[in-house]
């Protein structure tokens, strides 16, 4: 089902930091030919190597987004409401370099990348909310590049669990979020090597009960992680996609 957005909608997507500088002109120039889309799980919103034809935001459900290469498929990301996706592909009118779909069902606005364009050229401050937006993107995929090749597996594993944790409330039980072959995906790792970091964890305090997760002694954990806010600090990129 296709609609229009609603106030309340429109002032969602105002209310991101992306939009929140536009005068009311420039944002109904923004939201002119905007609507509301409803998606069931698991359908393919854009693909890998096809112009952008829309910026998406993602106001209720969870999007992956994911790449595919000689047959090979990894998760690059997994999206939470309130999201924008994907915003550098839609300023250069380029191609995606990632695929999205939803993980369950999802309602997601679709701004043309064509008025997006417009406004930016025209909005000096929109302009400036795109770089710096683009600047956390680019700063959160460093730190995520630092993950894989700085960390072991195992180590990957455990600053994942810790930052969890803490977005948690830093409860000593919590749940995973996440799929554990997505998981492993996002981490780099095979589902086997998760099963088996997830066994070498337990000497740290770590139990790992289908999605349900127990720190008993973050500290214990801390002390294998080693965290540090160069890699770990969260940035506005876990409220948006990747830059791609």
């Amino acid at each position: 089902m296709v609609i229009h957005t609603s106030d309340r909608e429109s002032e969602e997507i105002r209310s991101l930091d992306l939009f929140s500088g536009l005068d009311d002109a420039r944002f109904s120039l923004l939201m002119r030919g905007a609507y509301v889309q409803n998606f069931p799980p698991m359908i393919e919103l854009i693909t890998e190597g096809d112009t952008s034809d829309f910026l998406h935001v993602l106001v209720s459900g969870s999007v992956e987004l994911f790449a595919n290469w000689n047959e090979r498929e990894t998760t690059m990301a997994v999206l939470q409401p309130t999201s924008t996706f994907i915003l550098a592909a839609t300023i250069r009118r380029a191609r995606y370099l990632m695929s999205a779909r939803t993980l369950e069902k999802s309602r997601i606005i679709l701004v043309p990348s064509e008025d997006v364009g417009a406004v930016f050229d025209l909005d000096p401050d929109f302009s400036r909310a795109v770089v710096t937006e683009l600047a956390q993107c680019y700063r959160a995929n460093i730190m995520a590049t630092k993950n894989l090749k700085l960390r072991s597996s195992l180590e990957r594993l455990a600053n994942h669990l810790l930052s969890a944790r803490k977005l948690a409330g830093d409860l000593e039980s919590f749940e995973l979020g996440l799929e554990k072959r997505r998981l492993a995906s996002n981490l780099g790792m095979t589902p086997e090597n998760l099963s088996r970091a997830i066994r070498q964890l337990k000497p740290y305090g770590v139990a790992i009960d289908g999605s349900r997760v127990t720190i008993a002694d973050p500290s214990d954990l801390e002390g294998l992680a080693k965290p540090t806010d160069l890699i770990d600090t969260p940035c506005a990129f876990q409220a948006s996609a990747p830059a791609g």
